[in-house]
């Protein structure tokens, strides 16, 4: 089924044009945590990808559904062990993994459900987070993380390197790895500037396999 195409000009977000450029042109995507389905829907018009969308929230389901998408309700803590190996070329978490009971369970399913997982996180070690905390004694309340703790629905915020720790403890090689600002300005997150990318990225986003 061809997505519907939105005729009124949408600003994509900077991790949903950085996960487009990882992915290869046609090929097979599971968007998990999928929302509002927007960067499936890039991916169709820009990489003509065969995409398929998992997503809790039964409103957005009916929503991606209603434009054309191929999207089911599905949770990523409870319904990934469900997939077969290797059934995706990519298996991409946007901004979701922190929202996740069991983050290093999940990317283990991302990595063996497709050749390769994308994963986009806010990153807890920007020096804006850590300069409240100091400051304050807070939890801090910025742009990326808007909601009050208790409100929130992150359960597992991480810093970059807490992220390329994980990727280590479960043997997943980083391929191609960006992290960004507030305006959109990309600093790699290679090798001996990965501290510096830790205290100024305020999101990450990492393709990887097994």
């Amino acid at each position: 089924m061809t997505p519907w195409k939105d005729q009124t000009p949408r600003k994509h977000r900077v991790d949903h044009l950085l996960i487009a450029d990882m992915v290869q042109r046609g090929s097979r995507v599971l968007d998990v945590g999928c929302g509002d389905g927007a960067l499936l829907q890039l991916l169709a018009e820009t990489k003509d990808v065969d995409g398929r969308g998992m997503e809790i929230s039964r409103e957005r389901v009916n929503a991606c559904v209603a434009r054309g998408l191929s999207v089911i309700q599905g949770n990523a803590d409870q319904d990934l062990d469900a997939y077969p190996d290797k059934a995706f070329d990519y298996a991409i978490l946007s901004l979701t993994i922190q929202a996740t009971q069991h983050p290093k369970r999940v990317l283990e399913n991302l990595l063996r459900i497709g050749e390769r997982a994308i994963v986009s996180f806010p990153n807890f070690g920007h020096w804006t987070i850590r300069f409240k905390l100091l400051w304050d004694g807070r939890m801090p309340v910025t742009p990326n993380l808007p909601e009050q703790w208790y409100d929130s629905p992150d359960s597992h915020l991480c810093t970059v390197i807490d992220f390329v720790n994980l990727c280590k403890e479960i043997g997943a090689t980083v391929e191609r790895s960006a992290a960004f600002n507030a305006s959109g300005r990309q600093l790699s997150t290679r090798g001996t500037f990965m501290d510096m990318h830790n205290l100024f990225g305020e999101k990450a986003v990492f393709l990887l396999r097994r």
